[in-house]
Order: C-alpha cells, then sequence, then structure tokens
C-alpha cells in the first residue's frame, strides 16, 4: 500500500515551531495543532474501494477499472462506523476518499468516476459529508486520504506521473488533482488531518502546486507525509506493523526513503533535528498476510484477525514509542464495519482502558529525580513517563528503578519519552518506583510519570 515521498522542510519549519514560553537555545517545540494531535493519540483509517467488490482489480492494469455500477453499499452507515472507531477510544478518523483505482467517494466534479454514477442512493450520495457528519455526531475529528500519486482510472503511477496511453495530460492531471483537493478541502469544513499516501510530486517535478493549496485552504490540517513547506508535518515510520523504532524522537532532518519500502537512515528522529515531525504508526486489525495487506475487506477473513494481546503489543510499541496509533478499519459489501471487527475493535479499546486507565500513582513537576511511593510493596511492571512537550523534548537518557525488599533494584534504561513512554520491565514487588533523568538538554518538565500494577497475563515484552 505504502509509497512516500521524501521531503525536507527545515527552513520553512523553523518559524512555525515558536512557543510562547522562553525556550533554551537549540531546543524545538511543537505548534499548538501538533500538540493538539499528539494528545489525540489514537486515531483509525478507514478503506472502502473497488477491491471489496472487484477483489482480482489490479489498479495499474490500465483500462480494466471497475464499472461505477458494481459499488452499491445497500446498508451502508457511516454512524456504524465512527461508533465502533469510538469504542477503540479514537480521537480522530481519516477517510480514504480516492484510493489507487481513482473511484471517489464524493461526487466529484473533476471526473465521471464517482459514486454520483453508481446505484447507491441512484448517483445522489455522498459517503464522504455522510462521513464528517457522523464524526461530529461521534465527537471524533474528521480527516481525509487524499493521495494525489496513483489513479488507476487516469493511468497515474507514483509519485503522481501519468502514464503514456493516458485519457488525460500531465497538465490535465493537474487541474484535476487540485479540483478534487479544492473539493474537499472546501466542502466539508475544518479537518484534522490530511493523508497524502505516496507524498506528493513537487511542483518543481512537474506536479500540482499542493502546498499553496493547503496553506490556503486546510492551514490547520496536520499532513502525513505533506508537500514540502507545510508547517504541521507528520513523517511514517517505516512500517505497516504498528512498530515504531525506538528511539523516535518526534524531532527529525527528514522522513523516509521514496518508496517506503525499505527502514533508511533517519527514521528515528534525531534529538539535535531542527524541525518537529512527529510520527504516526499505521496497521491493520487483520494479518498482513490477508486480503491487501488487510487494508480492504474480503469475505472469509472475518477469523484473520490480531489477538488483543497481540493488538495491545502494537499500542505499546505506537504510542509507548513516542506516535500516534492509527488502525485501518475496514468496510464489506454492505457498507458496514464487519460484526466480528467490531468486537475484537471494542475488545482492543476495553483492553487500553483496563491496563492503562487505572495508575496507582502519578506524579508530575520539573527536575531530573521523581519517586513514586506505594502504600504497601506491591507487583509492578509498567511505567507511563510523559514530557510536557510545551517545552520540547528535553529528556535524553533515563533510569528506572524499584525500591524491592529494602534495596534499589534497576528496572530499565531508555532514552526518547517524548509525548510518551510506555516502559515494561519484569515484574517486581516494590514499595518505590524512582525515575531518574541522567542527562537532558535542559531542566525536563514531566507532565506525568505513572506505575501500574503487573499484567496477570501473559504479555509481549516492549
Amino acid at each position: 500500500m505504502r509509497k512516500v515521498f521524501a521531503f525536507l522542510s527545515v527552513l520553512v519549519l523553523l518559524g512555525s515551531c515558536s512557543s510562547q514560553k522562553e525556550q533554551p537555545a537549540g531546543i524545538v517545540v511543537p505548534n499548538a495543532i501538533q500538540q493538539a494531535w499528539a494528545d489525540a493519540e489514537i486515531g483509525v483509517l478507514i478503506h472502502f474501494d473497488m477491491p471489496v467488490y472487484k477483489p482480482d482489480y489490479v489498479w495499474t492494469d490500465f483500462g480494466t477499472h471497475p464499472s461505477p455500477e458494481v459499488f452499491n453499499p445497500t446498508e451502508l452507515n457511516t454512524d456504524q462506523w465512527l461508533e465502533t472507531a469510538s469504542r477503540l477510544g479514537a480521537r480522530y478518523a481519516v477517510l480514504v476518499a480516492k484510493h489507487c483505482s481513482g473511484f471517489s467517494l464524493w461526487p466529484t466534479e473533476a471526473h465521471e468516476y464517482s459514486i454520483k454514477n453508481s446505484p447507491w442512493k441512484d448517483g445522489k450520495g455522498d459517503i464522504v459529508r455522510d462521513f464528517i457528519n457522523s464524526c461530529r455526531k461521534y465527537g471524533i475529528s474528521p480527516g481525509i486520504y487524499a493521495s494525489t500519486t496513483a489513479n488507476g482510472y487516469l493511468h497515474v503511477k507514483n509519485p503522481g506521473i501519468v502514464q503514456e496511453g493516458s485519457p488525460v495530460t500531465q497538465e490535465e492531471y493537474n487541474g484535476i488533482v487540485r479540483k478534487q483537493l479544492t473539493e474537499l478541502w472546501t466542502n466539508y469544513g475544518k479537518l484534522f488531518e490530511i493523508w497524502f499516501d505516496g507524498g506528493v510530486l513537487a511542483k518543481e517535478r512537474g506536479g500540482a502546486d499542493v502546498f499553496s493549496l493547503l496553506q490556503e485552504l486546510q492551514p490547520d490540517a496536520v499532513a502525513f507525509q505533506g508537500p514540502y513547506g507545510s508547517p504541521n508535518l507528520v513523517r511514517w515510520v517505516g512500517n505497516e506493523e504498528g512498530v515504531a523504532p525506538y528511539p523516535c524522537w518526534a524531532t527529525a532532518d527528514s522522513t523516509t526513503n521514496a518508496d517506503g519500502t525499505r527502514v533508511v537512515k533517519g527514521l528515528n528522529g534525531n534529538p539535535d533535528a531542527p524541525f518537529w515531525c512527529p510520527g504516526e504508526s499505521d496497521f491493520t486489525l487483520r494479518w498482513n498476510s490477508s486480503f491487501q495487506g488487510g487494508w480492504f475487506w474480503h469475505a472469509g477473513q472475518d477469523s484473520m484477525m490480531f489477538s488483543v494481546d497481540q493488538l495491545m503489543h502494537k499500542y505499546v510499541t505506537s504510542v509507548g514509542r513516542n506516535t500516534n496509533m492509527l488502525l485501518g478499519i475496514v468496510i464489506n459489501d454492505k457498507g458496514l464495519v464487519p460484526e466480528a471487527d467490531v468486537a475484537r475493535i471494542t475488545a482492543f479499546g476495553n483492553a487500553i482502558k483496563e491496563q492503562y486507565g487505572h495508575p496507582l500513582r502519578t506524579v508530575s513537576g520539573k527536575g531530573s529525580e521523581y519517586e513514586i511511593g506505594l502504600d504497601e510493596p506491591v507487583m509492578v511492571d509498567r511505567v507511563v513517563i510523559q514530557e510536557d512537550i510545551t517545552y520540547g523534548e528535553r529528556i535524553l537518557e533515563y533510569k528506572l528503578s524499584g525500591l524491592c525488599d529494602g534495596k534499589w533494584v534497576e528496572l530499565a534504561k531508555g532514552s526518547n519519552v517524548g509525548h510518551k513512554r510506555i516502559e515494561i520491565f519484569d515484574a517486581v514487588r516494590a514499595e518505590r518506583i524512582r525515575l531518574e533523568i541522567t542527562e537532558s538538554k535542559a531542566e525536563p518538565v514531566l507532565r506525568n510519570f505513572s506505575v501500574f500494577t503487573a499484567l496477570e497475563a501473559e504479555r509481549v515484552e516492549n
């Protein structure tokens, strides 16, 4: 699925990283939009396209795109989608309004390959509008997947190049891109996040001028793999498995390689980098070996889902490694999240609340050493550490210790904390837990340091 376009935005972004707080030299801080995005922590990515109805369709076989007539989700209910997302605890949702086929889930005026020529609602429906309305109903911030780099209908391959035999020229395709993005960014209100899967073909390389359009129409949206110069960029972590590298600093020099298929130097970010570009860890509910990597529904695969324990491991390796977690949700041919998926998502959301919603003790403050005292010796195996990122990422190294039977025992060491670090260690019976920040850029500012009772169930190590 992933095709990633590398970009650098150092000079432009430096001006966007200012803060109202006084900062020591060399410490980059997020703006208010980036802070709100980090606090959201959990989102969903919803896919619904032609492969649901024509599973043998290959979008790069140009001229073989299915007819809009096959697209007819007779029971479509976007409220059911977002209610399911709310069970997970998602704070934002991103709808794939157009995937690689080019079929558009809104009645675009840019071309004829959209739901306006489908039998659903006699061509008078608008799934994007329904999705936005459902987001508002459930208090979830809406986002739109707005890929510009692939379009089977118009014979366009990554990173947005019109191929020989296309019904349009590159210039005409650029116009279509701008028109469709204008529709999506104008007709549905303010967006929380915009997903540019595959990045953006730069204007200098023959692409459309997406940057100026984004700044004009959706300047406050976070842009995943967005155009050069965008002030609210988010980067990919190098896989679709919900596993961020560790450390994973929110400050970075660049994002990933051009095609996104391999880990590259710089994927961890850089604590000395000059701009704020945090990671977003996307993954599917179904196994990566399932249909279309698990991003699209296919009959007979409801059993091919990760267990709750496996999903909780992904939560730890995404949210617990200073990135946001973005879970892929599939929509079936009826237009619904399958019942099996709803059940697993609900169980996943409940597990997050059960395991991380009730800390034994929590402290916050400024300084390099923190201790949490417990009423009596308790079996513990996890802590959550959060910096107040309005002051930037200041912590560079830390050590955790537990007071066990009157002796201090080292439990874990780490480096990057950022918005959230979940540190898991072998369970110990402790009466106190101590966090020592052994190296930092400036005085550390902790938003949260919490300790949790050990899990009884067997778990995957962090």
